[in-house]
C-alpha cells in the first residue's frame, strides 16, 4: 500500500479544495430532491448535515444532542431533515461555499476526520447520481488509509471479515480473503457501510455490498 501524507496546513488546504469542488458540482445540480447513498436522505439533507458544523455553536450542538438522548445518529437525522426543510438549496450551497476554509474538525478526528467527512458525503451524492467526479488521488488515499484502520472499521460497523479490498484504479489494498475490487472511491464507500449501485464492484462478494 502506498500511503499519502499531508502536513496539517496541507490537509487544511485539501479540505478547502474538497468543499469548493463539491460546491461547483452542486451548483450545476438541478434536482436537490434526488436520493443519495445515505438512507432516507436526499441531496438537501446531506448538504444540511455537512454544513451543520458551520451553522451550530458548540452549545447548540450539545442541546440538540441532549434532545436526542445523546444518540448522535438520531440527532443528525432529525436536524438534517428539519434544516433541509427550512433552508433553501441556494442558501445551503452558499453556506458550503463560504465555509471552505472553516476550521471545524470532528471531535477526536482532526483534519483527517474533517476531510473524510467531506469526501464521503460528497460521494454519497455524486455516485448514485452518476456524476463522474473523481476525488484527487492523494486526497482519497488519506481518507482510505484512515477508514481502513481497525478503529474506523469498528465505528462504521461494516463486516469485511474474509474480504480483501483492492482498488482497480490506484495501487491500494486492504484486508485479506476473497477479493472485492472496484474504483478506490467506491471501496471507500464500502468501508463506510454504503450499498453501491449495481455494476460498480467486482468479484464474488460484490452482491453483499450492492444495493
Amino acid at each position: 500500500m502506498t500511503i499519502s501524507t499531508f502536513t496539517e496546513p496541507e490537509l487544511a488546504a485539501e479540505i478547502a479544495a474538497e468543499r469548493r469542488d463539491l460546491a461547483r458540482v452542486l451548483g450545476d445540480l438541478p434536482d436537490w430532491d434526488a436520493s443519495t447513498l445515505c438512507a432516507g436522505w436526499r441531496v438537501r439533507e446531506v448538504v444540511a448535515h455537512m454544513t451543520m458544523p458551520f451553522r451550530y455553536s458548540a452549545a447548540r450542538f450539545a442541546a440538540e444532542l441532549a434532545r436526542s438522548g445523546g444518540r448522535f445518529d438520531a440527532m443528525s437525522d432529525r436536524v438534517a431533515r428539519r434544516d433541509a426543510a427550512a433552508i433553501s438549496a441556494a442558501d445551503l450551497l452558499s453556506i458550503l461555499r463560504d465555509n471552505a476554509t472553516n476550521p471545524w474538525k470532528p471531535p477526536g478526528g482532526g483534519h483527517v476526520g474533517a476531510l473524510t467527512h467531506d469526501v464521503i458525503h460528497g460521494l454519497d451524492i455524486t455516485v448514485p447520481l452518476g456524476i463522474g467526479r473523481r476525488v484527487p488521488e492523494d486526497r482519497l488515499r488519506t481518507v482510505l488509509d484512515a477508514i481502513a484502520a481497525p478503529k474506523a472499521r469498528k465505528h462504521f460497523g461494516t463486516d469485511l471479515t474474509g474480504v480483501e479490498l483492492r482498488a482497480e484504479d490506484i495501487e491500494w489494498a486492504s484486508g485479506s480473503g476473497q477479493l472485492l475490487s472496484g474504483a478506490a472511491q467506491d471501496l471507500a464507500l464500502v468501508l463506510c457501510g454504503r450499498k453501491l449501485p449495481p455494476g460498480r464492484l467486482h468479484a464474488e462478494p460484490a452482491a453483499r455490498f450492492t444495493g
